[in-house]
């Protein structure tokens, strides 16, 4: 069986999306089968390729808008010719990954002409947020065109969270349940444990018991960063740092007036990262991003580090109540000063909810029990 995963923007841009299409079609390879992934164009890489694990690319010529936040089609002789590559495969099930890309639309025309079975993915629990008023509006009802047409292709949903699911009511989309976004808990655990790890205190020229806050993630505002130090400063705990792991348009800004014990790497490798998880008291995601289920929820609770975060798409999945992890209504820089440094000074605490959300994880968020469900959703249409 071939299965076809659409994804708008795909490895080496790392993103939670980007790193489900990936886990999800090495999975499938893994089972038997063969992954296809069709992406969006990026200077110096091929436009097809079969990569060291088996997965065949296809990146079609695109239009990178929105600083390549919003890849557009871009019609013309190469289009023409990866189209005839990509629909002369034999393809027995697409998953399309979000539903306002202009790819994902796409997708949903080819596969209902060539009545290939196909589903859509959905990431997102809010509009895409856009940089005025005025472009919010605008892309408000271009999502909801986009999800018209979907429709009109009889195109069938999920969510990677059940939040995400009550979000797709907001367009008159029911959908059929979920995909969650998940990790391999093993693997981040192999990576953050291993021989060569980095010593973060030690590279940071910490002493070696410091309490760390971590953040690790895109420095955009919508993650909320800056109310992250700010909060971090007012919870004024004795020794500790906050380490931001990460890149993106803000972190020039927040480098301006960082305070001396916060430490803002800037791009930091995945292993490294995930070293950083582990090696922290706390991780935190003080978010107004309409998340669709953070990879890094999981990525913490596989590392044993527990989580403060605004409520947002899969929070309250992983972390069923108070023992699991601390959940704010808001990203103000008040509560989120409390919550930061209950979770930095409460040892008892941190010790339970690690405990907790790591067997949640296990349970519930892991690769091998999203791709099974995914291989039995395929079957069943073919």
């Amino acid at each position: 069986m071939t299965i076809c995963f659409f994804s708008a923007q795909y490895l080496p841009t790392v993103g939670g999306v980007e790193r489900y299409t990936y886990n999800l079609a090495r999975r499938v390879i893994a089972a038997g089968h063969k992954a296809l992934v069709v992406t969006s164009a990026l200077p110096g890489l091929p436009d097809h390729e079969t990569d060291a694990e088996g997965i065949e690319i296809i990146r079609l010529p695109v239009w990178p808008l929105m600083g390549g936040r919003f890849p557009v089609l871009r019609p013309g002789r190469d289009f023409a010719r990866l189209g005839k590559l990509l629909w002369g495969r034999k393809i027995d099930f697409c998953l399309i990954n979000t539903r306002f890309y202009v790819s994902s639309l796409y997708a949903a025309r080819q596969a209902a002409k060539r009545h290939i079975p196909a589903i859509v993915v959905d990431h997102s629990t809010g509009h895409l947020p856009m940089n005025s008023a005025l472009l919010n509006t605008a892309g408000a009802a271009y999502e909801h065109f986009a999800a018209a047409v979907l429709k009109h292709y009889r195109m069938r949903f999920y969510g990677v969270s059940r939040a995400v699911c009550r979000w797709l009511e907001h367009f008159g989309i029911k959908a059929e349940g979920q995909l969650y976004n998940a990790v391999d808990p093993a693997e981040v655990r192999a990576l953050a444990q291993a021989p060569d790890a980095v010593d973060w205190r030690s590279e940071l020229g910490l002493a070696p018991g410091t309490p760390l806050a971590a953040f690790v993630g895109r420095i955009i505002p919508e993650k909320g960063v800056a109310e992250l130090i700010e909060a971090f400063t007012a919870a004024a705990v004795p020794g500790a740092a906050l380490v931001v792991a990460g890149d993106g348009p803000l972190l020039a800004t927040l480098r301006k007036d960082c305070p001396p014990n916060v430490h803002l790497l800037g791009a930091v490798a995945y292993p490294k990262a995930m070293q950083l998880l582990a090696q922290s008291q706390v991780y935190c995601l003080p978010t107004y991003y309409a998340e669709g289920f953070p990879t890094t929820f999981l990525e913490a609770a596989a590392c044993g580090c527990p989580i403060v975060t605004t409520r947002t798409g899969g929070s309250d999945e992983l972390l069923a109540d108070k023992t699991y992890g601390i959940q704010l209504d808001s990203a103000d820089p008040g509560p989120l000063a409390a919550a930061l440094r209950r979770a930095l000074t409460d040892e008892d605490w941190r010790h339970t909810a690690a405990a907790k959300t790591a067997a949640r994880l296990e349970e519930h968020f892991t690769w091998d029990a999203v791709c099974d469900r995914l291989l039995k959703l395929a079957a069943a249409q073919n």
